[in-house]
């Protein structure tokens, strides 16, 4: 499984799972696709910070084996 914490594993239209900043503390996992990748450095690590489709923004937790049902 590629690092959620590397820019180059992550791309639009991947599905993932991200942590909202309100939801750091407990850990709550946001399940979506990527539309936009908002950290500029090629690590971070605490997760890349990505724009979701639905328009949720948070850090990458988990990237999604491409074949898995969301939701």
């Amino acid at each position: 499984m590629d690092p959620p914490t590397q820019r180059s594993n992550i791309k639009p239209g991947l599905p993932v799972s991200v942590v909202q900043k309100q939801d750091q503390r407990t850990g709550r996992l946001t399940d979506g696709v990527v539309a936009e990748i908002l950290t500029n450095s090629d690590f971070h690590p605490r997760g890349i910070k990505v724009r979701l489709t639905s328009g949720i923004i948070g850090r990458v937790k988990i990237i999604q084996a491409s074949g898995q049902n969301l939701g």
